[in-house]
């Protein structure tokens, strides 16, 4: 969790949002609910630091709410289905209460906010036979005049509604509405801002989702998640595929929950991202200072060799790097014993906060690649506590010091450590 006293680990991350434009999407029930106010905080906080905010609103519970209130029957609530008369009529009213909500709040926090006409629609149409009525479509967003207003420091403030121009009013979709206001912006991230803490499947939280990962996550498990959640995967691939490189959704009950997840490596609620968002690739030298951080830390716990600044630099381009969001969170080195023909995989660390991520497995993956077309035969590694996971996860099989180079024998005999030999023969 980030707390608001910890500027650096926040100003960190400024130069790279400085004037980028993030579009958050908030869910109705996170409006009506007492995290509300200090959620504008921190939106204030992202406009003060020079992040263009755009928000995008829904309603949904508030609709139903009403309908409720009223005895009056819904045909659908969250812009999904089929809206009648009745119904568009009732969430004009309710998006228009919602959004004096909003634009009130900002105020209360001494931002200047306003709702410009910019959501272009048309008419969903008939779907599989069926009328969709006053359900819309978003057909275009007027950029132009968000950029306007964001340039001169206001904040937009899109309801879940469209106009067609022919004074028609249609009901959109919250989330799909966002996911184009982000592509269409091209916008740095898409934050959905829901009751729930991410997306949860069979109680367990999906920390990150690559764009592929959550379209197998839709296709083989649609029924295990929340309804609610089944449509913001949807529309986070969705904007991805409009350039979005980076959706977050996460919990807006939460106190400094936006904060936590955006400057922060490890984040609060689940990540769906491109394949840019993480890089494995060879080290330089501007990595050092991270790999000394890494390296120390698991020797602290006694993980892995503690080695020191001169010796990495010394060894520099033998190391390979994980990198998240332009941040080093795992290292690891290949060491050539090219006579040989073995090499050794050392000083495989893992960054606390990113464990159980999958990380190291493809890291050593990649390892294996550069070993192979440097045409080792064999690789091997040094373990006193990741040797189970080694074998099970990577592949390996228990070894014995006889299978070590001679010079490397010497030196495990030296350490004291009592290491055990694990190798791998590379096909």
């Amino acid at each position: 969790m980030i707390r608001l006293t910890d500027f650096r680990e926040i100003l960190r991350y400024v130069p790279d949002f400085r004037g980028r434009v993030f579009v958050i999407g908030i869910d109705g029930e996170v409006i009506a609910h007492a995290n509300f106010p200090n959620l504008l905080l921190d939106i204030a906080l992202l406009h003060n630091l020079n992040i263009r905010v755009v928000l995008v609103h829904g309603a949904g519970f508030q609709l139903r709410e009403a309908a409720e209130q009223l005895g009056r029957p819904l045909s659908n609530s969250d812009g999904t289905g089929i809206t009648d008369a009745q119904t568009l009529d009732l969430s004009v009213t309710v998006a228009s209460r919602v959004l004096h909500q909003v634009l009130t709040g900002l105020a209360a926090v001494d931002l200047a906010a306003a709702c410009p006409n910019a959501v272009v629609a048309h008419p969903a149409g008939i779907l599989k036979g069926i009328d969709m009525e006053f359900t819309g479509r978003v057909e275009r967003i007027d950029v132009a005049s968000l950029l306007q207003l964001l340039e001169n420091r206001f904040i937009p403030v899109l309801p879940p509604l469209g106009f067609d121009g022919q004074s028609q009013t249609y009901r959109l979709n919250s989330d799909s509405l966002a996911a184009a206001v982000a592509g269409a912006l091209r916008a740095v991230k898409l934050i959905f801002v829901t009751p729930s803490d991410g997306v949860v499947r069979g109680g367990v939280l999906q920390r990150q989702l690559s764009v592929g990962e959550a379209r197998e996550l839709l296709r083989a498990h649609r029924d295990e998640l929340a309804a609610g959640m089944v449509s913001k995967v949807e529309q986070a691939c969705e904007a991805c595929g409009r350039g979005v490189s980076r959706v977050h959704v996460i919990s807006g009950l939460m106190e400094e929950g936006l904060l936590a997840e955006v400057f922060s490596n490890e984040g609060v609620g689940t990540l769906v991202y491109d394949d840019e968002y993480e890089v494995i690739r060879r080290a330089t030298s501007r990595e050092i200072p991270a790999i000394v951080t890494l390296v120390q830390q698991a020797a602290e716990q006694d993980e892995v060799v503690s080695i020191g600044h001169r010796e990495i630099e010394a060894a520099i381009q033998h190391f390979f790097v994980v990198e998240i969001d332009h941040n080093p969170v795992a290292c690891a080195a290949l060491h050539p014993y090219p006579d040989e023909g073995k090499a050794e995989l050392a000083t495989v660390v893992v960054g606390a906060g990113h464990e159980n991520r999958g990380i190291g497995r493809r890291l050593i993956r990649r390892i294996e690649e550069e070993a192979r077309q440097s045409g080792v035969r064999e690789l091997f590694c040094l373990s006193t506590q990741a040797f189970a996971y080694f074998m099970q996860k990577a592949g390996f099989e228990l070894g014995s010091v006889d299978d070590l180079p001679a010079a490397r024998r010497i030196q495990w005999a030296r350490s004291g450590r009592n290491s055990r030999v694990l190798k791998k023969l590379l096909d």
